[in-house]
């Protein structure tokens, strides 16, 4: 059963409690995003919370001689809690089990608990979200005081979650803008994608049965003990008898991560568990991260493009204003369906997990080209993966717009795409000096997602 549902903000949707909190907007902003120790939580890898890049085109709204008459917003679920069955208090309590004597740096350990909920949204995520729909009412406000946005999520809680902090903040900032048009509808509407792997969803796409993540796998074994064997020496001279591996020094930094984004609206600080660790630790990290992702749902996985591709083609048809062409992940009863698929829109707002994120972005060829084989071992230079980083790419919170607009000296519409505030250049369709394409162009150049890419492999 397909549903829309109703956000009714005094009751579903309320503001983070300001009892026992610190002054945040100093450590985050709706428009820069995280602010706080970016030397370290920049290094994050996907698990980095959002923001800003920097980008050598001007990423501005308004573009002289411009107007943006449509954006499509796609955004990351905010941070979250640790997935169910994460092995934290595992490690701490096998280690507080081994160890007699700590090093004064780390005697925290000693009498550290493990105590973090799983899988929803923490409160920096709840914050972000709000941020960005602040932010997003702000940037596009010629728009949005004429327009609602049409919102849409995936069904798991913390998507759909982020949506309705996103929608709240939307609204919390119309309301101080005495130039929008009244009255605008409220509660907000938003489709909530229904939840489970025998429906279609380009929020969540599940349906690619032969998507293969052993390269990935292979990575995750290897990688580890080639990059951070020295730490884990460095912390076992340092805890003798705990004997830690270098898989658990990933768990232990992500650790660090998850602690800090689950508190810090509230403490201001970073998890004790990140003193333990240095910047080149954090190198390491991201490194890691990085080449998974890859190689699970980048260009270093044949199928990871084709998973986007449903996405995109909705994308085209809102650009187009036509109807849905696509035989792969779309869901046909969603998408012939002007209540749950709406062409007339000038403003939406979709809402996804890192996976998707990342996918949609190969797709569109946003660091290279969807059609550019893997070579036959599936390894390449590391130069090549280098170019790609996930915590510029799909941090927590990632934002990505793709803009519409009529400009001066222009017969036809152009298109252009930001994502986390960086203007991303589109190599496959002429783009300008601004980073922008013909509307035609653009379309044209995603052949690889209009003739259904390699979806044929994924049965």
């Amino acid at each position: 059963m397909l549903t829309i549902f109703i956000l009714l903000f005094g009751l579903v949707v309320s503001e983070i409690s300001t009892n026992n909190y610190i002054d945040f907007n100093k450590y985050e902003t709706p428009d820069l995003g995280f602010l706080y120790r970016p030397e370290i939580t920049y290094k994050w890898s996907h698990f980095a919370p959002f923001h800003s890049t920097s980008s050598k085109f001007n990423p501005s709204a308004s573009l002289p001689g411009c107007t943006v008459t449509f954006v499509q917003s796609l955004v990351r679920h905010g941070a979250r809690y640790p997935k169910t069955g994460s092995q934290y208090r595992d490690i701490i309590q096998r280690i507080q089990s081994s160890v007699n004597k700590y090093s004064a740096k780390y005697k925290f350990i000693r009498d550290y608990e493990y105590n973090l909920p799983t899988e929803n949204l923490n409160d920096l995520g709840r914050h972000q979200l709000i941020n960005a729909g602040i932010h997003f009412y702000r940037r596009y406000q010629n728009l949005a005081k004429n327009n609602e946005p049409f919102i849409r999520s995936d069904g798991a809680e913390r998507v759909a979650e982020s949506a309705e902090k996103w929608a709240y903040g939307f609204h919390q900032t119309s309301l101080s803008d005495k130039t929008r048009v009244k009255p605008h509808h409220f509660p907000v509407s938003m489709f909530k994608f229904p939840v489970g792997k025998q429906y279609n969803n380009t929020l969540n796409n599940a349906g690619c049965t032969k998507y293969d993540k052993s390269e990935a796998q292979e990575v995750a074994k290897e990688l580890p003990k080639k990059i951070l064997t020295e730490i884990a020496k460095r912390l076992n001279q340092n805890l003798p008898g705990a004997n830690i591996s270098v898989y658990e020094i990933l768990q232990l930094m992500e650790l660090c991560v998850m602690e800090t984004t689950a508190n810090i609206v509230k403490t201001g600080i970073l998890s004790p568990i990140c003193n333990i660790f240095d910047n080149k630790d954090w190198e390491a990290f991201e490194r890691f991260h990085n080449e998974v992702k890859w190689y699970t749902h980048f260009y270093g996985n044949p199928l990871g493009p084709s998973l986007g591709i449903g996405w995109v083609n909705e994308l085209i048809a809102r650009l187009l204003r036509r109807p849905v062409q696509d035989s792969t992940s779309t869901n046909t009863t969603i998408t012939t369906n002007p209540k749950t698929f709406p062409l007339d829109k000038k403003l939406y707002a979709d809402f996804t997990h890192a996976t998707d994120f990342v996918a949609i972005q190969a797709t569109l060829g946003l660091l290279g080209s969807a059609h550019i084989p893997v070579p036959a071992n599936r390894i390449v230079s590391d130069q090549r993966i280098t170019e790609f980083s996930s915590s510029e790419v799909a941090p927590f919170a990632a934002r990505m717009y793709v803009e519409k607009m009529t400009c001066s000296g222009h017969t036809e519409e152009l298109v252009r795409i930001l994502v986390n505030n960086r203007v991303v250049w589109l190599p496959n369709c002429g783009a300008d000096r601004e980073g922008r394409c013909k509307l035609g162009a653009f379309v044209e150049s995603l052949n690889f997602a209009r003739s259904g890419g390699f979806w044929n492999k994924c049965f």
